[in-house]
């Protein structure tokens, strides 16, 4: 169990949180949320003590050992990848280190036997024997060939390396578990691994993550950061997000009657358990929804922005775009081959690939920012495209001006400043944060400011790499809301789950021998039997 008694940090006269009390206990996982600079991921260093509050104290069972995500890529570059995993569990690893360093002793001692005894025995009672066997077993789960194991870890690229990390804090069963943003740079598979992982998992979790499926899959609970308080609720994410927008509207309707307001909760409560029942989420496991009492859940402080894409400006024809024999080699990589497809009006289309930079390389494609492909691609004349690269710095790099004038070079002719004042209110920029200059501006706020342009150009198709990078929950909610309203048509890539299967009606699937196209939802697509074996193929060397 963590035990968390009065809590508190302050940076000078700023207050993250203040007289935090809770308690974790094992069989539960707990997603840490809160609006972008909350404390999130500060509250778990904190309980991991690379970061020390300012008042209060955190206690644990004792024995109980802790395992955290690292976020540092380059600590074990010097150290095999099976290695780097079983340092994962430091008590067994140490074991193993000391007693293999007595074997090498030349002069091999009696007192240094009795020593090696000793450490046999913790070693066999602690599975010592299997350590290697299940560091290997972790890591070809998590995406890792066998032939990249015992290679050092700076030899692997950076996509696996936080996989490696993530079979490390996996590894041993550890009784508290810190994952901060664990699904970043995992394809769907191993999401879904780790998801069913999780899932099943008997000790205690705290998670970070703007993966709002993921949070849904995996959670029991929901510890909200907000007002610098903590609190923690029963149920996924999902069931937060509904009854707190709930709890905003009843306090907002001053004049219903409570009769009415207990009512509407009864049935809001009653219908997200039943959903909930049907799923095999950790969720409904552990407390059964309609048991928790929703007038314990408060509205929230944290504001969404406005991201509306429905002003579509001329409206299409039925000429898309027409894609063919498409294909794409970068630095001796076949990123995408012979792809050919039409887009039908009114498609929203999720393209996916195990590899990123095929993604990233069609999308530049697309918009002239990649000449070295072959084959063709038409849009139709009616064609008005806007889109947003997974890389946006071009946007902003070398720019020494406020937000209002970097906007208004988007605006066409409506360039008064308070035309551009409004979309930039839209995006949650108010008042005097107008005029911050967009050199200092964070990664979401830029990813604002280009939805803010995105929605000038009255665009009736929109190409998306990855929109969700930077955002936090608020903007993706918003972000998937836009998308879902959106009249026109879309491609987009997203390891969002949510905003992939609640928004994409078609699924195309970039591999090195050629594409997969499906009119089907997201979870039908990998839920598919007939897909899966069509992708193995696809993928097959």
């Amino acid at each position: 169990m963590i035990s968390v008694s009065n809590l508190s940090l302050r940076y000078g006269k700023r207050t993250l949180f203040e007289d935090v009390n809770l308690k974790f206990t094992h069989g539960n996982c707990y997603g840490v949320i809160g609006a972008n600079g909350a404390g999130k991921s500060t509250f778990l260093k904190i309980l991991s003590g690379e970061v020390n509050q300012t008042t209060g104290s955190v206690a644990f069972t004792p024995g109980e050992r802790m395992a955290v995500l690292k976020q540092n890529h380059y600590e074990f570059d010097e150290f095999t990848v099976i290695e780097t995993v079983m340092m994962g569990h430091k008590e067994l690893y140490d074991i193993m280190k000391e007693k293999d360093a007595i074997y090498l002793k030349e002069d091999f001692t009696d007192k240094d036997g009795e020593r090696a005894g000793e450490l046999e025995n913790k070693f066999a009672e602690m599975d010592g024997w299997n350590m290697e066997s299940n560091a290997a077993t972790m890591l070809s789960n998590l995406g890792i060939k066998e032939e990249h194991h015992y290679k050092q870890l700076k030899e692997l690229d950076g996509t696996q390396k936080v996989r490696v990390l993530l079979a490390q804090a996996l590894f041993g069963n550890p009784d508290i578990l810190l994952l901060d943003e664990p699904t970043n740079d995992l394809d769907i598979d191993t999401i879904a691994w780790l998801e069913n992982f999780l899932a099943d998992y008997q000790n205690i979790v705290l998670v970070v993550s703007h993966d709002r499926h993921f949070l849904d899959a995996v959670c029991t609970h929901i510890v909200d950061i907000d007002f610098s308080k903590m609190s923690i609720y029963s149920g996924n994410y999902t069931f937060w997000y509904e009854s707190s927008q709930l709890a905003l509207k009843q306090r907002s309707d001053q004049n219903k009657k409570l009769e009415e307001k207990v009512k509407e909760l009864q049935e809001f409560i009653q219908r997200f358990s039943a959903n909930a029942s049907k799923s095999k989420q950790a969720t409904s496991r552990k407390k059964a929804l309609d048991k928790i009492d929703i007038s314990e859940i408060k509205a929230s402080s944290r504001k969404y922005p406005a991201i509306l894409f429905n002003n579509l400006g001329r409206e299409a024809g039925d000429q898309i775009l027409q894609v063919e024999n498409l294909s794409c080699t970068l630095n001796g990589d076949v990123m995408f081959k012979n792809v050919s497809f039409m887009v039908n009006k009114g498609d929203k289309i999720a393209v996916l690939s195990q590899n990123s930079l095929a993604t990233t390389a069609f999308y530049n494609v697309l918009t002239a920012r990649e000449k070295n492909y072959t084959g063709e691609f038409k849009f139709g004349v009616t064609i008005n495209m806007a889109d947003i690269p997974n890389d946006n710095s071009v946007y902003f790099e070398g720019k020494d001006e406020n937000l209002v004038d970097w906007l208004r070079e988007y605006s066409g002719t409506d360039q008064d400043e308070q035309f551009v004042r409004s979309f930039l209110g839209r995006m949650l920029f108010s008042g005097e944060e107008v005029l911050k200059n967009v050199k200092v501006l964070s990664g979401g706020e830029k990813m604002r400011c280009m939805f803010s342009q995105m929605m000038l150009k009255h665009a009736n198709l929109l190409l998306f790499d990855e929109p969700t990078n930077h955002l936090d929950l608020e903007s993706i909610t918003a972000l998937n809301n836009g998308l879902k309203d959106f009249k026109g048509t879309a491609l987009f890539t997203s390891r969002d789950h949510a905003l992939t299967e609640s928004v994409a009606t078609r699924i195309i699937e970039l591999t090195p021998k050629g594409v997969i196209d499906k009119m089907m939802s997201y979870d039908e697509y990998i839920s598919s039997p007939d897909v899966a074996e069509l992708r193995a193929k696809m993928y097959s060397k």
